[in-house]
This record gives structure tokens, C-alpha cells and sequence, in this order.
């Protein structure tokens, strides 16, 4: 239980913090609305992305999947299509089996209660808290990225955020400092603001910070070097092969397998890996023959996760007398709904003048 004086402290955390978030919060679009849809859609999105791409869209996804019902009706390959440039597929595979849900469970709606939310596919603690109090103001905490740094500099944690010591010391907190009256949802979206804003990962802008006078890593002038960082994973170079066939205004694509490690589902050009291998692309269209590649015509680089991939680029045509698969594909450029491709099948696309 926390002392008189700490939940003083407490009070004039929220005071400053609250004041500071109502004059310099930015106007995003999914402030702007109350329905547990969009803000669940939004939620989902910024998970890993930034806010920036997320405003592109946001407003395109709702577009065309503009409540519960459209988004169970989709297809996985729709979805995906909407969902392409925004990587981390798996979440939007989980959106749409949680609206499947939705729709066969809960009336079309999202669940009033904390427990019927962490049951639907793909939301944890986080997301339904946040979706819970910005839409309903239910009295709920968060914890992502940008309130895990707050609280780290504030309360001068040691902890590495994503340990379990340091999550149940992050979630005791947030618990604890959630507003006894007012606006759980104003407060959540306060001390995210705080982190996109102010308290961001290099050079946090103390002389800007509303609650600097509280903030004990600051005391200590140690804001720059807390939380304490994770570990990074060793970087993956990758040399890859592209084939680039065309056909009239169509270019190729070859579906990804639906067990692949990452990107399953997605349409890539014809792709193997070169040197090293990692385990990212299967190495098909060589064994299988279906191609004569041909004259390099760019080179791309790309990044996935700890991938640094460098991939020339061929153009290439069919070997005569061979039929394609059925995971082949022929993508037109400007196609009416477009399609589900990887990231680097756009770029490389956008390069060649054909995306």
C-alpha cells in the first residue's frame, strides 16, 4: 500500500503529466473516436511500428474493413494485402481470427471485461487494457515501450524492462499510479505521449519534461543510460537471388509457404538465397528449374528484424515447356485491391518502375 507521501508525490505526478498531455498531445485520428474497433486496430498497429506509417494506414485498413463483420468476412490473403508494408504479419492474422470471434462469441462487439479480451487472438495485457480505457475509461494500466522508459527514468529502475522482475515492477506501477478519479484512458495515452514525445530513447529532452523535477534518473544524471538496454542479437547478413519475370504489364510472384518462419502467406518474386543460408527463403526455383535467369538489373537492400539482406535483382523468363505451380501468381502493378506482398517485392518493384 502506498504511504501518505507517496501517493502525494503521486498526485502531482498526474497533476503535471495531465496538464502537460491536454495542451501538447498530438491530434491523431484514433483520438478522435471512441469506438473499441478503431482504437483496437490502432492499438494493434503501433505495436513495433511507428506512428508516422501507422497514419497511412490506419485510415486505409478501416476503409476496407470498416467494423468487425467486413474484418471476419476477409480473406487471410485480403487482410494481408491491407496489412502489406507494415510487417509483424502475425498480428494481422490475429485480427482477423479475434474478429471471427468477436462476431461467433461476443455480438460483433469488443468484450466489456478485462478476461474476455486477453481471450481473443493476439491481445494481451497491454492491448486490452488500452483499448478497455480509452474506450470505456475502465480502470486499467498499460505498459509498452514508451511507459517502460518512463517509469525506468522516473523511478530510476534497474531492472531490464522486458525481464520478469523488471515487468512486475513496471505493472506494480502502473497499477499503482492510475488515477483514483478522472480518465484512466487520458492518463494511459499521457504517459505514452510523455515517451513518444519528450522521454524518447536517445537524448530524452529533460528541460521539456513536465515531471523532470520528479524524476529520479534525472537527479542522478542518469535519464540517458536507463532503462539499461537489452542485449542486441548478432546481425544476419543475407545474399539473396531475385528473378524478375515478366509478362505483358504482369510481373511474377511465388506465394510463401504457410508454415515459413516469417512472412508466411505473403507473394515475393521468385527468391533464393545465395552463400550463407538463414533459413528465410526457400531455395525452389533452382531445383525446380522453371526459370533461365538473366542479366542483373539492380540491387536492393532490405532489413527483417536482424536480417541485412542484399539482393540482386535478374531479369528472367520461363523455361519453356514447364507449367508454374499453383503458388505462382502474376501481380499487375495499380491492381484494384492490390496484393499481399513482402516488403522487399515492393521495393524492388518501386525501383524497377512496375509497383
Amino acid at each position: 500500500m502506498a504511504t501518505r507521501a507517496e501517493s502525494g508525490a503521486h498526485a502531482v505526478l498526474r497533476k503535471a503529466l495531465l496538464a502537460w498531455y491536454r495542451d501538447a498531445r498530438r491530434d491523431l485520428p484514433w483520438r478522435r473516436t471512441r469506438d473499441p474497433y478503431g482504437i483496437w486496430i490502432s492499438e494493434t498497429m503501433l505495436q513495433q511500428t511507428r506512428v508516422e506509417t501507422v497514419l497511412a494506414y490506419w485510415p486505409r485498413f478501416l476503409a476496407r474493413f470498416p467494423d468487425v463483420e467486413s474484418l471476419a468476412r476477409a480473406s487471410e490473403e485480403d487482410v494481408l494485402a491491407a496489412w502489406s508494408g507494415l510487417g509483424y504479419y502475425r498480428r494481422a492474422r490475429a485480427l482477423r481470427v479475434a474478429a471471427g470471434a468477436l462476431v461467433e462469441q461476443h455480438g460483433g462487439r469488443f468484450p466489456r471485461d478485462l478476461q474476455g479480451a486477453l481471450g481473443l487472438a493476439g491481445v494481451g495485457r497491454y492491448t486490452a487494457g488500452a483499448v478497455l480505457s480509452i474506450a470505456h475509461d475502465d480502470r486499467l494500466p498499460v505498459v509498452d515501450g514508451n511507459v517502460a522508459r518512463v517509469f525506468s527514468r522516473l523511478f530510476a529502475l534497474e531492472d531490464l524492462p522486458q525481464s520478469p522482475g523488471g515487468q512486475r515492477r513496471l505493472w506494480s506501477l502502473a497499477e499503482e499510479l492510475l488515477p483514483p478519479g478522472g480518465s484512466p484512458g487520458e492518463w494511459n495515452q499521457a504517459l505514452m505521449e510523455l515517451g513518444a514525445l519528450v522521454c524518447t530513447p536517445r537524448e530524452p529532452t529533460c528541460g521539456q519534461c513536465p515531471v523532470a523535477r520528479l524524476c529520479l534518473a534525472r537527479a542522478q544524471g542518469r535519464a540517458a543510460s536507463l532503462p539499461r538496454p537489452k542485449p542486441r542479437p548478432t546481425t544476419l547478413d543475407v545474399r539473396l537471388e531475385v528473378l524478375w519475370v515478366r509478362r505483358g504489364g504482369a510481373t511474377l510472384v511465388e506465394r510463401r509457404p504457410d508454415d515459413a518462419s516469417r512472412l508466411a502467406g505473403l507473394f515475393e518474386l521468385p527468391t533464393r538465397e545465395t552463400g550463407t543460408r538463414s533459413g528465410l527463403f526457400p531455395e525452389a526455383w533452382s531445383v525446380a528449374g522453371l526459370f533461365l535467369p538473366g542479366e542483373e538489373l539492380l540491387r536492393v537492400r532490405h532489413a527483417i528484424t536482424r536480417h541485412r539482406i542484399e539482393a540482386v535483382v535478374r531479369a528472367a523468363r520461363l523455361a519453356t515447356g514447364r507449367g508454374l505451380p499453383g503458388r505462382f501468381a502474376w501481380h499487375r502493378p495499380g491492381a484494384p485491391e492490390g496484393a499481399a506482398l513482402t516488403g522487399m517485392a515492393k521495393k524492388v518493384l518501386a525501383r524497377g518502375g512496375a509497383a
